[in-house]
């Protein structure tokens, strides 16, 4: 009896191991299909996002005005308004700081980043005040005899004359042929010099027109004049009569031999000839 019971004791233990080996292989292979791997669960992933619908912001369109507007005068609400970026109403903005005037339509067409387009559709309400247009146009329209004597002054006639040391770029414009370039050459000149002590002085002057001459007289010249006993190397070269190396002999002279009395005594310098000298005496004292 205790056999037969310890065989079917035996027996239900078999099965029941059988049972769960069954279990255990048959099962897992079951749980290992139907669980979600990572590579599925990426893939499941993608699917979903790639049948998701794209959305986006809803963002307001800006409505674009048009309106008559001055470029000078119009604050960013109204520039804005008329469909310029915030980037060019800036622009705007500084080139109005920096003291720019629009004068004209025309000038409206350079701000950096407006279209053809853009413009053509801004022009007709473009309104540039009369405040900033040129104050000429305040001077009334002339008679066509009469000329501008502002640009265009009134020459000298044949008899008539400029003292030469005395005149302003004004009067020196007066003379035919001299214009503005000249008027400020003779002045320059005559300030390097000290002075002009003869009309023909003025044929220095490069390219200066020759006819001119006539128009100038010297009256009480009275030149500036240098000093060759005090002055420096670097002073006297200064002057246009006087060269780097006149201007080494007069010092040298003055180390060696003392004060200069005479300009005859550089006469053995190779660099003061009788020319040289004679133009140079009415600029010079002792």
């Amino acid at each position: 009896m205790i056999n037969n019971d310890r065989k079917i004791a035996i027996a239900l233990l078999m099965l029941a191991v059988a049972f769960t080996a069954f279990f255990w292989v048959f099962g897992n292979d079951t749980d290992e299909t139907q669980r979600p791997t990572a590579d599925s669960i990426s893939g499941q992933r993608r699917h979903t996002r790639a049948e998701r619908p794209t959305q986006y912001y809803a963002t307001p369109e800006r409505r674009v005005e048009r309106f008559p507007f001055d470029p000078n005068t119009a604050d960013s609400t109204q520039l804005l308004r008329l469909g310029l970026q915030p980037w060019q109403v800036r622009n705007i903005y500084k080139y109005r700081a920096r003291g720019g005037i629009y004068r004209q339509k025309e000038d409206f067409a350079r701000l950096y980043g407006l279209t053809v387009k853009q413009y053509r559709e801004l022009e007709p309400f473009i309104r540039i005040s009369s405040d900033y247009l040129p104050a000429s146009t305040l001077v009334k329209d002339r008679q066509p005899s009469e000329r501008d004597t502002l640009r265009y002054p009134v020459k000298l006639k044949a008899d008539e004359h400029v003292v030469l040391n005395t005149a302003d770029t004004t009067q020196l414009k007066k003379v035919p042929g001299i214009g503005s370039y000249y008027a400020a050459e003779i002045m320059r000149y005559g300030q390097r010099l000290g002075g002009y002590v003869s009309v023909n002085q003025l044929d220095e002057i490069d390219d200066l027109p020759k006819d001119a001459k006539k128009y100038f007289v010297i009256a009480n010249a009275a030149p500036k004049r240098l000093n060759v006993n005090r002055l420096t190397l670097q002073q006297l070269r200064r002057h246009p009569y006087i060269n780097f190396y006149q201007a080494k002999a007069i010092t040298d002279y003055r180390r060696l031999h003392g004060n200069i009395k005479s300009l005859s005594e550089l006469r053995l310098s190779k660099d003061f000839t009788d020319e040289a000298i004679q133009r140079l005496e009415p600029y010079i004292e002792y």
